[in-house]
């Protein structure tokens, strides 16, 4: 029968304190860093796409198979933020991110369906660059707590 493990444990022991410290576990760091890194691709295409609609009959129904997979990683997001909160350990400040990301690419969906350019097309750059500013938060954050534990996991 396996076990497996969901936090990293270490005690360290001064003369006079004992401090334990709780880290998440890398593997779901990982799973978090992916579904961020799929969301800033898939909203990539999305820009990408936007372009095509000007200058090709494709880029419509690429653009509109895009939106379907930003939103499926919007949602990857969400249930990766919470692996790496609730079972792994984590900080829950990635779930409120990830849920408000959401929020925002349901708005997304609606003001594109409807055909609002005017709000659909900035909005998609503010997604972009939230996506790409919480990837690198995430990223920063297993960084540094690789270096503070001295730790080789990656």
């Amino acid at each position: 029968m396996a076990t497996r493990t969901t936090r990293t444990t270490q005690t360290t022991r001064t003369p006079r304190t004992t401090r334990t410290t709780t880290t998440a576990v890398p593997g779901r760091i990982t799973f978090l860093r992916l579904a961020i890194a799929l969301q800033t691709l898939a909203i990539l295409f999305q820009a990408v796409t936007a372009g095509m609609l000007l200058t090709s009959p494709q880029g419509g129904v690429l653009h509109d198979a895009g939106s379907r997979v930003m939103y499926g990683a919007s949602m990857l997001y969400v249930l990766a933020a919470v692996l790496a909160w609730r079972p792994g350990g984590g900080s829950p400040r990635p779930v409120l991110y990830a849920s408000g990301f959401l929020a925002l690419a349901s708005v997304q969906v609606a003001l594109g369906i409807a055909h609002v350019p005017s709000l659909h097309v900035p909005l998609g750059v503010v997604m972009f660059g939230l996506s790409m500013l919480s990837l690198g938060q995430v990223r920063g954050h297993a960084t540094s707590r690789l270096r503070t534990s001295g730790s080789s996991h990656g």
